[in-house]
């Protein structure tokens, strides 16, 4: 059975903006290809909430062959769209300093429960459950025209 998401979607304004792409490369080192979430929407510091933006398109490197003639976006770059944005709340909030990377250390629980298909726009949701200098764990989830397409744990560690 899905989560209930973590946030009212219909409150995202996906024109409003709380960072842009240059305001995100400033935090994380992802460039080119591996860059996968386009801008910062919402960021709650008091209750440890992020809301980004990833818009799929058509031209990214995997559609030509992650399903040739039906294009679907893959998990995996679902968990890593994640993955950055987690890392954004945590520089966000101060735990990860700007000469360290908070890196992968485990996934859990990760459910694909709808298909992301290019001219889609993910909206990210991360929500910080627990965070200190070593680790920080998230609850992550993903939804696509206010439905739950992703939902998971992730486990970063400062290296």
């Amino acid at each position: 059975m899905a989560s209930p998401l973590l946030v009212n979607i219909d409150d995202i304004d996906i024109n409003h903006l709380f960072m842009d792409k240059e305001e995100i490369r400033s935090l994380i080192p992802q460039r080119y290809e591996m860059e996968q979430i386009d801008s910062v929407l919402k960021f709650d510091k008091e209750n440890k909430i992020i809301i980004g933006l990833k818009c799929v398109k058509a031209d990214e490197f995997w559609t030509r062959g992650h399903i040739p003639g039906r294009p679907l976006f893959p998990g995996v770059l679902m968990i890593e769209s994640a993955a950055q944005l987690a890392s954004i709340l945590s520089r966000l909030m101060g735990i990860n300093p700007g000469n360290k990377f908070i890196g992968f250390s485990g996934v859990d629980r990760v459910k694909f429960r709808g298909t992301v298909v290019p001219g889609d726009k993910l909206i990210v949701i991360i929500k910080c459950v627990d965070l200190n200098n070593r680790r920080a764990i998230f609850e992550t989830q993903s939804a696509v025209n206010n439905k739950l397409v992703f939902e998971g744990i992730i486990t970063g560690m400062i290296i």
